[in-house]
């Protein structure tokens, strides 16, 4: 199924029991443009949300995420959230929900050799599960999202062809999570259970980085939304991601003004806040140190 609108919750003719029902029953892609838009309290399928302009605001196990474009994010089977759209903003927002025994089928698929698979075309019990954060889209997984809205918007909707799209997709974000998987084993302990555990918690430490680097976030602040200790989440995240939390911030701070230095006509003064920095100097050394130049000159030169 193919929608290219939210449904409005505050509708007195809304059925959210029926609108819901139907990601049970079959893949479905949500390709939207909305000025705002609602959804307090949901249980859903696996799947994959991304924007393309905006941002989109999400409740995920009493964690705020805000997802901005160049990210996406990963929801878990049955995994209850909350998601939004503030009123006056225009969002463009993708979301892909993976039916459960299509999304079994294909990590059976995934996690056996071609000689096991035709001896054995069962679908699979399992469904895929992953790290539930913000990622960057990769360009891999950009064109995995082109070429399925582009046959969409030149074919129409054909369940196929687009589950066929699908395949690939799924098999595109299992090989990511396997990615991350060895990330995991650059956390310093020695159960793979405590590591797993560790990486998922510093995963959320790197959320709160994406999610609010325009705040004035200190180590302690960090270290209690992941639930470790400063030197631990320190250690750890550094071992994990080969920079600091503060390090990272700051790339971040960095990325979203460059951003907005050659996307819009904001004036750096403005830039300096809305990116986290404390004042126009600091902002200034931080942007030479990784772009060679002042801010000023970089708009000019990109422009």
């Amino acid at each position: 199924m193919y929608l290219t609108s939210l449904p409005d919750h505050t509708d007195p003719l809304f059925d959210e029991v029926a609108y819901f029902k139907k990601f049970s029953q079959q893949n479905i892609i949500v390709n939207a443009v909305n000025t705002e838009s609602f959804c307090d309290d949901h249980v859903g399928c696996l799947s994959i949300k991304t924007v393309m302009e905006g941002e989109e605001f999400y409740d995920v196990d009493q964690r705020k995420l805000i997802l901005r474009p160049g990210q996406f994010l990963v929801l878990n089977n049955e995994q209850r959230y909350g998601c939004r759209i503030d009123p006056g903003t225009k969002v463009k927002c993708l979301s892909i929900f993976f039916q459960r025994d299509f999304a079994a089928s294909v990590l059976h698929d995934a996690q056996h050799n071609e000689y096991n698979l035709l001896d054995d075309r069962g679908v699979g019990s399992t469904v895929p599960e992953f790290f539930q954060t913000l990622n960057e889209v990769t360009p891999a997984l950009q064109q995995h999202f082109s070429t399925l809205i582009n046959e969409l918007e030149q074919f129409g909707y054909d369940e196929n062809r687009v589950n066929e799209s699908m395949v690939f997709l799924l098999r595109q974000l299992i090989s990511s999570h396997r990615s991350e998987l060895t990330r995991t084993q650059q956390v310093t302990a020695v159960k793979a259970g405590t590591r797993h555990e560790i990486y998922r918690r510093l995963c959320m430490a790197k959320d709160l980085l994406h999610s609010s680097y325009n705040e004035q976030l200190d180590l302690m602040t960090i270290s209690s939304q992941a639930f470790l200790s400063v030197p631990q989440l320190v250690r750890q995240f550094k071992s994990a991601f080969d920079c600091t939390p503060h390090q990272y911030l700051i790339r971040i701070r960095l990325d979203h003004a460059a951003r907005l230095l050659q996307q819009t006509d904001i004036p750096v003064q403005d830039i300096t806040w809305k990116c986290g920095f404390e004042n126009l100097s600091a902002f200034s050394r931080a942007f030479k140190s990784a772009y060679g130049l002042q801010p000023t000159a970089y708009r000019k030169q990109r422009a």
